[in-house]
């Protein structure tokens, strides 16, 4: 038996604003709060703590305030930029101004990647910082955004999974299933709450064991490495179970794009850990 789908207003909550009416504040909207804030507060919880870096933090907390802004707006651009071209480029030729209505929804991980890969290293050089511990930093905080994202995808009724007989498969609505035309309704993964759990739970788990209990920190690059590797693997393991939408460019009857995707990251994972050097040695 089906699990029926909270049938939640994608819209979490409206504010009133006088003679105009009211701002819709989507779930997407808090969890990208959500995942900022407290992604913020844990990365200056790490550089508190001088045990985790076997000296001197790379950067003092006051300067996560500042990079905050960064991070955001790397977020933000990327996300959109890497969903447009990325994954509905038919959109860009067909419209090239919708790429600015993000309130219509539409942000891809793989894009805000690249978008925050670029705030960090501008920030780390005009600030003097480490990059690889910069970004060290990051990884360690960003499956605090992962897994509000994800939940509020699972809200929204995206990326849903195939079609299965297991007893935790939801029912979704026809109204969120792709070709509304011609809907295949019935219960399904529920591929959102799959990667909340790999990408936001088990990540989180996974990098603070290696910073707290590995002494990851101390050696730049290695935390970075981790965290696109087990992405990557994570990401490709829920695609499995994923509706693909077969009218993207890389998608096959055998592998998706979020697949194709993650390969890069889990190359570039392997590169970074391979490159990673303990702190004083590289002082040296």
């Amino acid at each position: 038996m089906a699990i029926p789908f909270p049938n939640l207003d994608p819209v979490a909550i409206g504010i009133p604003i006088p003679y105009v009416g009211s701002i819709p504040i989507r779930w997407y909207g808090l969890a990208y709060l959500a995942g900022l804030v407290l992604g913020w507060l844990y990365m200056r919880g790490l550089l508190r703590n001088e045990r985790l870096w076997a000296g001197k933090p790379p950067m003092q907390p006051v300067q996560v305030d500042d990079f905050l802004l960064w991070a955001t707006l790397g977020t933000v651009i990327g996300g959109r930029l890497g969903f447009i071209l990325l994954y509905e480029p038919s959109i860009f030729i067909a419209d090239p101004l919708k790429i600015f209505a993000v309130t219509e929804g539409g942000m891809a991980f793989h894009g805000g990647l690249l978008g925050v890969g670029a705030a960090i290293f501008l920030f780390a050089r005009l600030n003097k910082i480490p990059v690889l511990s910069l970004m060290d930093l990051t990884a360690a905080a960003v499956p605090f955004g992962l897994f509000f994202g994800r939940i509020a995808n699972f809200i929204n009724g995206e990326i849903y999974g195939r079609l299965s007989d297991v007893s935790w498969a939801v029912d979704f609505p026809v109204r969120v299933l792709l070709n509304e035309d011609k809907p295949f309704p019935g219960p399904r993964h529920p591929t959102q709450l799959y990667e909340a759990f790999m990408e936001g739970i088990l990540m989180f788990v996974l990098l603070r064991f290696l910073t707290h209990y590995r002494g990851a920190l101390q050696r730049p690059g290695l935390t970075t490495g981790a965290f696109l590797i087990a992405y990557g693997v994570f990401r490709s393991v829920a695609e499995y179970y994923k509706e693909w939408d077969e009218a993207q460019f890389f998608t096959t009857a055998y592998f998706s794009e979020g697949m194709v995707y993650s390969l890069p990251m889990i190359a570039l994972g392997v590169y970074f850990w391979m490159i990673s050097r303990p702190r004083l040695a590289q002082a040296a």
